[in-house]
């Protein structure tokens, strides 16, 4: 669980701004929202196909 302490001269506001960065590094929300639903093995399959589909599309020279 990543923790932030806030210091004496730093807003409330920039601590949080911290601590949403060190929660996406984590990975913590994807991880969330992987697992609010259960994922049959065959939709998971296709689902990393369709992403490294998509990732070879993106990354290919045309």
């Amino acid at each position: 669980m990543p923790e932030v302490i806030i210091h004496d001269d730093e807003s409330f506001e920039r601590a949080l701004k911290r601590f949403k960065k060190k929660c996406e590094k984590a990975g913590i929300l994807s991880d969330l929202r992987k697992h609010r639903h259960y994922e049959k093995p065959s939709e998971r399959k296709k689902r990393k196909m369709n992403a490294a589909r998509r990732k070879t599309r993106r990354t290919r020279p045309v």
